[in-house]
């Protein structure tokens, strides 16, 4: 069958390629074999659309041109479909080999694959691949394990709203929001998204791994201007507490809690299997520190013990 589909892709896209005018769908279905076979005109009708979106997912720039009769013909100009010269060195090429190796996951994995293979077809230098000869113990990845990353991704792409359940560090039961998504990053491992909320009328960023449930895409347009430069790194750095203009005081546990350490000013033993630690923090350390339960206690200052507490205490009613 693998076989069969692709001797019917390469006749399609010969047919399309040799012409010098467009050819209608029944011209195409008299010169190959395969469609020739085909039991129906709606068999036919529906192979020949997948056949043409294939090959133009390769790559093949279709043209479709409509007569004055008002038929429609097809046909793949040579000049549109002809690479201009690869003028990559050696180090561009290591730099691309080394980007598409970073996709590992979701559907671009299999994009930034095609893209190295068809620029190798076209002339690409083959470099020697020195960042893996020196670095073999570590290669680069963007992980993407979200459910949510892909539909985002298109949302983002195409400027369409979105709905979505979205849980908060500190409540027990997710809500939901409607959001016009501005774009994606990656930092520290996880994946933010930032855009519109449109019920709060206000900017937001979201980590994807709290959405819960499938991302629902909605008709219209977007209702706010998009900015044209979306900072979801600082904004998330802020939310988070990196953006320190304070410093707490807290007790950790012995043996908990290693990013708060990575961050602590100092650390004091306690005894007891507690430790104080003093960290720098800004906007946002409130949820944080919620994450750690039990194993964390706040001592001062008393606006952000009165925080975390209050926090506490909305998980625990639900």
């Amino acid at each position: 069958m693998a076989i069969a589909k692709a001797e019917r892709l390469m006749n399609l896209a010969l047919c399309l390629l040799g012409t010098r005018r467009p050819l209608s769908k029944r011209e195409l279905r008299g010169s190959i074999e395969a469609y020739l076979e085909a039991g129906s005109d709606d068999s036919f009708n529906r192979m020949f659309e997948r056949d043409k979106d294939d090959l133009r997912e390769l790559g093949l720039v279709i043209e479709t041109v409509e007569n004055l009769d008002g038929d429609t013909g097809y046909l793949a100009r040579r000049d549109s479909n002809r690479l201009p010269a690869i003028t990559l060195d050696a180090e561009e090429a290591a730099a691309l080999g080394l980007a598409a190796k970073v996709w590992q996951q979701a559907r671009l994995a299999g994009a930034a694959s095609g893209a190295l293979q068809k620029l190798r077809a076209a002339g690409m230098p083959e470099a020697e691949d020195s960042y893996e000869a020196q670095h073999s113990a570590l290669e680069p990845r963007i992980p993407v394990h979200e459910a949510a990353f892909e539909p985002l991704m298109l949302a983002c792409r195409h400027r369409r709203p979105v709905v979505f359940d979205y849980r908060k560090g500190n409540a027990a039961r997710p809500e939901q929001r409607q959001v016009e998504p501005w774009t994606l990053e990656c930092w520290r491992g996880h994946w933010y998204l930032a855009g519109w909320d449109r019920d709060r009328a206000a900017e937001r960023v979201f980590r994807l791994s709290r959405i819960t449930g499938k991302v629902r895409s909605r008709a219209g347009s977007f209702t706010a201007p998009v900015p044209d430069v979306v900072t979801v790194r600082e904004t998330v750095e802020s939310w988070a507490g990196e953006t320190a203009t304070r410093t707490a005081r807290i007790r950790l546990r012995t043996g908990c809690g290693y990013p708060l350490r990575a961050r602590a000013a100092s650390v004091r033993e306690l005894g007891d299997g507690w430790e104080e630690l003093e960290i720098p923090y800004g906007h946002g350390l409130d949820a944080w520190l919620v994450e750690f339960g039990p194993d964390v206690v706040v001592l001062e200052p008393a606006d952000l013990r009165a925080d975390v507490v209050e926090r506490l205490r909305a998980v625990a009613k639900g």
